[in-house]
């Protein structure tokens, strides 16, 4: 790889580096969340306990009498009950228990995701399938996908839940905002989030703390500032961990490689004057025939070209991401000359990341 292409890997690196560093929790300054936001009429409401339970007990299938049902079981459901009223139980899994009493369907949904397998969801599409249990099951599942990190999976059908209609509409707004502050929706995420904080005194404690949090967070960032790459560079990473090396991941990627070339191409257009008059003093000094010294590797050379990168066809066995050994070790070691040693362990890491996982989802 020539001398260029190495600097301008370096450069990334770096640029990696230092973002990875730059993500952390908002200043305590910014955790406040605008009044105008929370001070709209809500645009939903929450059903008691008692309200779902009833919703259950009307559902066709919910309906069978107390005497069909096994009588330890209906004590159990009775005490169930009684501990989501008194906030010692979750209201959501709760319903899908009941529904699960009911429909085996349910219940094998929920067998199969506590063996850490997907389960099938099919039948949940199907017209036959009945809207209160279609509703409360897709809820479930999308909130376990989300305690998975499978946001970019978890969105699309919590986004077609009606808030209104939930058994639960703080979760389902919860949930849903969850996944787009982690995949940078940033105005979905807002509309969601002060959504959820109009009814802040109602919700859960963790819910209404976790949100303003969020709310702060997201409205101060700014697209296509370091911080922005980095977040998106941490969504490549884990989509990698969960063997997702498929068409979305490698569009991340390349539009990571894009914004930080953007970046480092405003970065140098910023340092042009000074580094003209680097180049300019390093020339008068030279002597006779104004060829003037080689630059220091570790700046960042004044670009004569268009900044614009040429795409190429990957060989079999190369990965986005990949150095040629000899050039790749070169890069760390210079790195390692130059630099505190943090940079060195960050940029081996990232790389390594996004060398693995081979195969297609």
């Amino acid at each position: 790889m020539p001398l260029p292409s190495i600097r301008r890997t370096l450069a990334r690196g770096l640029f990696v580096a230092a973002a990875w560093a730059a993500v952390g929790p908002p200043p305590e300054c910014a955790i406040a969340v605008s009044e105008p936001a929370l001070s709209r009429e809500p645009t939903w409401s929450i059903p008691t306990a008692s309200a779902v339970r009833l919703k259950v007990e009307q559902w066709p299938a919910g309906s069978v009498s107390q005497e069909t049902v096994d009588p330890t079981r209906a004590a159990a459901v009775r005490a169930a009950w009684n501990d989501v009223a008194a906030g010692r139980r979750d209201l959501l899994d709760t319903v899908v228990d009941a529904i699960g009493d009911h429909e085996p369907r349910a219940a094998q949904l929920v067998a199969t995701v506590a063996r850490g397998q997907d389960p099938p969801i099919e039948w949940l599409d199907d017209p036959a399938t009945d809207a209160f249990v279609r509703d409360a099951l897709t809820l479930w599942w999308g909130r376990e996908l989300v305690r998975r990190d499978r946001f970019d999976e978890a969105l699309p059908l919590l986004e077609r839940l009606e808030v209104g209609d939930s058994v639960d509409p703080a979760t389902v707004l919860f949930h849903r905002a969850a996944c787009e502050h982690w995949l940078l929706k940033i105005d979905e995420a807002i509309e969601s989030l002060d959504r959820l904080l109009e009814r802040e005194s109602e919700i859960p404690v963790r819910y209404a703390s976790v949100a303003r949090l969020l709310r702060a967070d997201v409205a101060a960032l700014e697209k296509g500032s370091l911080d922005h790459i980095a977040r998106r560079m941490r969504d490549v990473t884990r989509r990698l961990d969960l063997g997702s090396a498929g068409p979305t991941t490698r569009e991340v990627q390349d539009g990571v490689m894009a914004s930080l070339d953007e970046l480092i191409k405003r970065l140098e257009d910023q340092q042009q004057d000074q580094q003209g008059e680097s180049s300019s003093g390093a020339g008068s000094g030279s002597g006779q025939g104004g060829g003037g010294r080689p630059m220091e590797d570790s700046r960042i050379a004044r670009g004569r070209g268009t900044g614009e990168v040429r795409k190429r066809d990957l060989a079999p066995g190369e990965s986005w991401g990949n150095l040629p050994p000899h050039d790749r070790e070169r890069a760390l070691q210079q790195i390692g000359r130059e630099f505190p040693p943090h940079y060195r362990e960050a940029i081996e890491q990232y790389f390594k990341r996004l060398s693995t996982g081979a195969e297609d989802r």
